[in-house]
Protein backbone atom coordinates (compact mmCIF):
# COMPACT_ATOMS: atom_id res chain seq x y z
CA UNK A 1 0.00 0.00 0.00
CA UNK A 2 1.42 3.55 -0.79
CA UNK A 3 0.61 6.89 0.60
CA UNK A 4 0.88 10.45 -0.60
CA UNK A 5 4.44 10.54 0.02
CA UNK A 6 5.47 7.21 -1.75
CA UNK A 7 7.11 9.01 -4.75
CA UNK A 8 9.93 6.36 -4.43
CA UNK A 9 9.84 2.79 -4.34
CA UNK A 10 12.43 1.80 -1.51
CA UNK A 11 12.42 -2.34 -2.25
CA UNK A 12 13.22 -1.65 -6.06
CA UNK A 13 16.08 0.56 -4.22
CA UNK A 14 16.98 -2.37 -2.27
CA UNK A 15 17.32 -4.85 -4.80
CA UNK A 16 19.01 -1.67 -7.27
CA UNK A 17 21.71 -1.32 -4.15
CA UNK A 18 22.11 -5.02 -3.93
CA UNK A 19 22.71 -5.37 -7.69
CA UNK A 20 25.13 -2.48 -7.16
CA UNK A 21 26.95 -4.45 -4.74
CA UNK A 22 29.70 -6.74 -6.43
CA UNK A 23 31.37 -3.74 -8.14
CA UNK A 24 30.22 -0.82 -5.77
CA UNK A 25 33.98 0.23 -5.11
CA UNK A 26 34.44 0.86 -9.11
CA UNK A 27 31.68 3.50 -9.04
CA UNK A 28 31.81 4.73 -5.55
CA UNK A 29 33.72 7.86 -6.14
CA UNK A 30 30.87 10.79 -5.89
CA UNK A 31 29.86 9.24 -2.64
CA UNK A 32 33.79 8.95 -1.51
CA UNK A 33 34.03 12.63 -2.18
CA UNK A 34 30.87 13.70 -0.44
CA UNK A 35 32.13 11.52 2.52
CA UNK A 36 35.10 12.98 2.78
CA UNK A 37 33.76 16.26 2.83
CA UNK A 38 31.64 15.57 5.75
CA UNK A 39 34.66 14.16 7.39
CA UNK A 40 36.33 17.31 7.05
CA UNK A 41 33.34 19.31 8.71
CA UNK A 42 33.49 16.44 11.77
CA UNK A 43 37.19 17.20 11.92
CA UNK A 44 35.71 21.20 12.06
CA UNK A 45 33.56 20.70 15.09
CA UNK A 46 35.66 21.20 18.61
CA UNK A 47 34.23 18.26 20.19
CA UNK A 48 34.35 14.09 20.68
CA UNK A 49 31.66 12.07 19.88
CA UNK A 50 31.30 8.49 21.87
CA UNK A 51 29.16 6.58 19.94
CA UNK A 52 28.09 7.75 16.24
CA UNK A 53 26.03 6.56 13.02
CA UNK A 54 26.77 6.90 9.76
CA UNK A 55 22.99 6.43 8.05
CA UNK A 56 22.03 5.09 5.22
CA UNK A 57 26.01 4.47 4.45
CA UNK A 58 25.92 2.06 1.72
CA UNK A 59 29.40 0.00 2.08
CA UNK A 60 30.17 2.51 5.01
CA UNK A 61 32.65 5.05 2.80
CA UNK A 62 32.24 7.66 6.20
CA UNK A 63 34.53 5.19 8.06
CA UNK A 64 37.12 5.42 6.01
CA UNK A 65 37.22 9.02 5.70
CA UNK A 66 36.96 10.12 9.38
CA UNK A 67 39.45 7.62 10.20
CA UNK A 68 41.89 9.78 7.90
CA UNK A 69 40.30 13.01 8.34
CA UNK A 70 39.29 13.42 11.62
CA UNK A 71 41.20 10.93 13.65
CA UNK A 72 40.25 10.13 17.15
CA UNK A 73 37.03 12.23 16.58
CA UNK A 74 34.60 9.37 17.08
CA UNK A 75 34.98 6.08 19.76
CA UNK A 76 32.84 4.09 18.12
CA UNK A 77 30.93 4.56 14.66
CA UNK A 78 27.84 2.03 13.58
CA UNK A 79 26.68 1.17 10.09
CA UNK A 80 23.14 1.49 8.91
CA UNK A 81 22.48 0.30 4.75
CA UNK A 82 19.09 -0.74 3.39
CA UNK A 83 20.87 -3.42 1.07
CA UNK A 84 21.96 -6.59 3.10
CA UNK A 85 24.89 -7.01 0.28
CA UNK A 86 26.24 -3.25 0.60
CA UNK A 87 26.40 -3.65 4.21
CA UNK A 88 28.24 -7.21 4.14
CA UNK A 89 30.65 -5.39 1.99
CA UNK A 90 30.77 -2.38 3.97
CA UNK A 91 31.48 -4.81 7.29
CA UNK A 92 34.06 -6.82 5.46
CA UNK A 93 35.79 -3.26 4.75
CA UNK A 94 35.80 -1.56 8.02
CA UNK A 95 34.58 -3.88 10.28
CA UNK A 96 32.03 -2.04 12.18
CA UNK A 97 28.97 -2.67 13.61
CA UNK A 98 26.57 -3.04 10.81
CA UNK A 99 22.13 -2.71 11.62
CA UNK A 100 20.18 -3.20 8.22
CA UNK A 101 17.81 -0.85 8.51
CA UNK A 102 16.07 1.77 5.94
CA UNK A 103 16.69 5.11 6.31
CA UNK A 104 12.62 5.84 7.10
CA UNK A 105 12.56 3.52 9.88
CA UNK A 106 15.72 4.49 12.12
CA UNK A 107 15.68 1.10 14.99
CA UNK A 108 17.42 3.43 17.73
CA UNK A 109 16.61 4.51 20.70
CA UNK A 110 15.35 7.70 21.84
CA UNK A 111 18.46 9.97 23.01
CA UNK A 112 21.19 7.49 22.31
CA UNK A 113 23.24 8.69 19.80
CA UNK A 114 26.02 11.80 19.95
CA UNK A 115 26.59 11.93 15.78
CA UNK A 116 24.42 11.11 12.64
CA UNK A 117 25.96 11.40 9.49
CA UNK A 118 24.05 11.07 5.99
CA UNK A 119 26.45 10.54 2.78
CA UNK A 120 23.71 11.25 0.13
CA UNK A 121 20.83 9.21 0.02
CA UNK A 122 18.06 11.73 1.41
CA UNK A 123 17.57 12.39 -2.23
CA UNK A 124 15.35 8.67 -2.42
CA UNK A 125 13.20 9.03 0.90
CA UNK A 126 10.10 9.81 0.65
CA UNK A 127 9.23 11.59 4.11
CA UNK A 128 12.65 13.43 4.20
CA UNK A 129 11.15 15.75 7.15
CA UNK A 130 9.64 12.71 9.06
CA UNK A 131 13.65 10.46 8.65
CA UNK A 132 15.06 13.97 10.27
CA UNK A 133 12.65 14.20 12.91
CA UNK A 134 13.33 10.14 13.70
CA UNK A 135 17.20 11.26 13.56
CA UNK A 136 16.91 13.95 15.85
CA UNK A 137 14.95 12.17 18.62
CA UNK A 138 17.87 9.40 18.12
CA UNK A 139 20.39 12.15 19.10
CA UNK A 140 21.40 13.22 22.69
CA UNK A 141 20.69 16.51 23.83
CA UNK A 142 22.89 18.49 22.11
CA UNK A 143 24.16 15.62 19.25
CA UNK A 144 24.76 16.77 15.92
CA UNK A 145 23.41 15.75 12.43
CA UNK A 146 26.34 16.26 9.53
CA UNK A 147 23.80 15.41 6.10
CA UNK A 148 24.38 15.63 2.19
CA UNK A 149 21.19 16.40 0.05
CA UNK A 150 21.64 16.54 -3.83
CA UNK A 151 20.37 20.24 -4.86
CA UNK A 152 18.15 21.07 -8.61
CA UNK A 153 21.29 21.66 -10.20
CA UNK A 154 22.45 17.57 -10.28
CA UNK A 155 22.34 16.09 -13.45
CA UNK A 156 20.71 19.07 -15.36
CA UNK A 157 22.72 17.99 -18.49
CA UNK A 158 21.14 14.68 -18.59
CA UNK A 159 17.96 15.16 -17.37
CA UNK A 160 17.86 18.47 -19.99
CA UNK A 161 18.93 15.67 -22.61
CA UNK A 162 16.40 12.98 -21.85
CA UNK A 163 13.70 15.11 -22.26
CA UNK A 164 14.39 16.68 -25.32
CA UNK A 165 14.81 12.95 -26.72
CA UNK A 166 11.83 11.56 -25.45
CA UNK A 167 9.54 14.62 -27.20
CA UNK A 168 11.27 14.21 -29.96
CA UNK A 169 11.37 10.38 -30.52
CA UNK A 170 8.24 9.38 -28.40
CA UNK A 171 6.45 12.66 -28.60
CA UNK A 172 6.32 12.99 -24.61
CA UNK A 173 8.87 12.59 -21.65
CA UNK A 174 8.00 9.97 -18.64
CA UNK A 175 9.20 10.76 -14.90
CA UNK A 176 12.61 9.68 -14.64
CA UNK A 177 14.67 12.17 -12.29
CA UNK A 178 14.11 12.19 -8.20
CA UNK A 179 12.27 15.61 -7.15
CA UNK A 180 15.48 17.21 -5.40
CA UNK A 181 15.44 20.35 -3.37
CA UNK A 182 16.78 23.96 -3.50
CA UNK A 183 18.76 25.90 -1.17
CA UNK A 184 16.12 27.88 0.49
CA UNK A 185 14.60 24.81 1.40
CA UNK A 186 17.18 22.54 3.04
CA UNK A 187 17.55 24.88 6.32
CA UNK A 188 13.50 24.60 6.56
CA UNK A 189 13.98 20.84 6.46
CA UNK A 190 16.28 20.94 9.91
CA UNK A 191 13.94 23.33 11.52
CA UNK A 192 10.49 21.28 10.46
CA UNK A 193 12.32 18.57 12.20
CA UNK A 194 12.74 20.05 15.48
CA UNK A 195 16.40 20.68 14.78
CA UNK A 196 17.98 23.90 16.50
CA UNK A 197 20.84 26.09 14.99
CA UNK A 198 20.68 24.53 11.18
CA UNK A 199 22.67 25.72 8.69
CA UNK A 200 23.02 24.55 4.80
CA UNK A 201 25.78 25.19 2.57
CA UNK A 202 26.43 24.40 -0.99
CA UNK A 203 28.83 22.74 -2.60
CA UNK A 204 29.00 21.74 -6.63
CA UNK A 205 30.71 18.82 -7.41
CA UNK A 206 31.57 18.47 -11.82
CA UNK A 207 32.65 15.40 -13.39
CA UNK A 208 34.07 14.88 -16.74
CA UNK A 209 33.37 11.66 -18.73
CA UNK A 210 34.76 10.88 -22.34
CA UNK A 211 30.83 9.82 -23.45
CA UNK A 212 27.62 10.20 -21.80
CA UNK A 213 26.84 6.68 -21.66
CA UNK A 214 29.69 6.23 -18.89
CA UNK A 215 27.77 8.63 -16.96
CA UNK A 216 24.92 6.20 -17.09
CA UNK A 217 27.00 3.08 -16.75
CA UNK A 218 28.39 4.75 -13.44
CA UNK A 219 24.94 5.98 -12.44
CA UNK A 220 23.72 2.30 -12.80
CA UNK A 221 27.01 1.19 -10.51
CA UNK A 222 26.00 3.35 -7.56
CA UNK A 223 22.65 2.06 -7.50
CA UNK A 224 21.41 5.31 -8.66
CA UNK A 225 19.09 4.43 -11.70
CA UNK A 226 14.97 5.48 -11.50
CA UNK A 227 12.93 4.19 -8.50
CA UNK A 228 9.97 6.38 -9.39
CA UNK A 229 6.75 4.64 -8.83
CA UNK A 230 5.02 6.79 -11.68
CA UNK A 231 8.42 5.53 -13.89
CA UNK A 232 7.25 4.16 -17.54
CA UNK A 233 7.42 0.00 -16.80
CA UNK A 234 8.05 -0.12 -20.63
CA UNK A 235 12.26 -0.60 -21.66
CA UNK A 236 13.92 2.38 -23.24
CA UNK A 237 13.79 2.57 -26.82
CA UNK A 238 17.12 2.27 -28.18
CA UNK A 239 16.52 5.46 -30.77
CA UNK A 240 15.26 7.85 -27.76
CA UNK A 241 18.75 6.13 -25.61
CA UNK A 242 21.06 7.66 -28.68
CA UNK A 243 19.49 10.65 -29.33
CA UNK A 244 19.17 11.29 -25.66
CA UNK A 245 23.51 11.21 -25.95
CA UNK A 246 23.75 13.27 -29.08
CA UNK A 247 21.63 15.91 -27.38
CA UNK A 248 23.73 15.76 -24.35
CA UNK A 249 27.27 16.01 -26.38
CA UNK A 250 25.37 18.58 -28.76
CA UNK A 251 24.54 20.95 -25.65
CA UNK A 252 27.53 20.10 -23.13
CA UNK A 253 30.64 18.63 -24.96
CA UNK A 254 33.83 20.34 -24.36
CA UNK A 255 36.20 20.85 -27.19
CA UNK A 256 37.86 17.77 -26.85
CA UNK A 257 34.35 16.28 -26.84
CA UNK A 258 33.83 15.11 -23.21
CA UNK A 259 30.92 15.87 -21.37
CA UNK A 260 30.51 17.49 -17.87
CA UNK A 261 27.84 16.41 -15.26
CA UNK A 262 26.92 18.47 -12.74
CA UNK A 263 25.98 16.95 -9.32
CA UNK A 264 25.04 20.18 -6.37
CA UNK A 265 25.41 18.90 -2.67
CA UNK A 266 23.83 20.84 -0.37
CA UNK A 267 25.52 19.93 3.28
CA UNK A 268 23.01 19.99 6.48
CA UNK A 269 24.28 20.61 9.76
CA UNK A 270 21.91 20.64 12.98
CA UNK A 271 22.09 20.57 16.77
CA UNK A 272 19.49 18.31 18.44
CA UNK A 273 18.23 20.92 20.89
CA UNK A 274 19.55 21.57 24.48
CA UNK A 275 19.86 23.98 27.14
CA UNK A 276 23.43 24.68 26.98
CA UNK A 277 23.05 26.29 23.51
CA UNK A 278 23.29 29.89 22.36
CA UNK A 279 19.29 31.03 22.35
CA UNK A 280 18.39 34.35 20.99
CA UNK A 281 17.54 37.13 23.42
CA UNK A 282 13.87 38.29 24.32
CA UNK A 283 12.96 41.36 22.44
CA UNK A 284 13.43 44.62 25.42
CA UNK A 285 16.14 42.51 26.89
CA UNK A 286 18.91 44.40 26.08
CA UNK A 287 21.22 45.79 28.60
CA UNK A 288 22.91 48.43 26.39
CA UNK A 289 21.55 51.25 23.73
CA UNK A 290 22.36 50.77 19.71
CA UNK A 291 22.14 54.44 19.59
CA UNK A 292 24.95 54.66 22.38
CA UNK A 293 27.01 51.74 20.58
CA UNK A 294 26.49 53.76 17.00
CA UNK A 295 27.72 57.02 19.01
CA UNK A 296 24.21 58.77 17.58
CA UNK A 297 21.11 60.51 18.99
CA UNK A 298 17.91 58.72 19.55
CA UNK A 299 14.53 59.79 19.27
CA UNK A 300 11.25 58.83 19.63
CA UNK A 301 9.30 57.79 16.75
CA UNK A 302 6.75 60.40 15.64
CA UNK A 303 9.13 63.16 17.32
CA UNK A 304 10.58 65.68 15.13
CA UNK A 305 14.52 65.24 14.47
CA UNK A 306 16.39 68.71 14.73
CA UNK A 307 19.57 68.74 12.93
CA UNK A 308 22.66 70.46 13.52
CA UNK A 309 23.29 74.22 13.08
CA UNK A 310 24.85 75.06 9.72
CA UNK A 311 28.34 76.16 9.84
CA UNK A 312 28.77 79.29 8.58
CA UNK A 313 31.41 79.83 5.92
CA UNK A 314 30.93 83.55 4.68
Amino acid sequence: MTGPMDTFDRALLRIRRARAAESYAEHDFLFREIAERLAERTADVRRYFELALDWGGRTGLFAEAAAQLAPGKIKHLLHSELSVDLARFGQAEHGNPVVVADEEALPFKDASLDLVVNVGTLHAVNDVPGALAQVRRTLRPDGLFLGALFGGETLHELRSAWLAAEAEIEGGASPRVAPFAELSDAAGLLQRAGFALPVADKDTISVVYDHPLKLMHDLRGMGETNIRRDRRRTPTRRATLFRATEIYGERHADSDGRVAATFEVFFLTGWSPAATQPRPLRPGSAQARLADALKTVEYVAGEPASLPPMEDKG
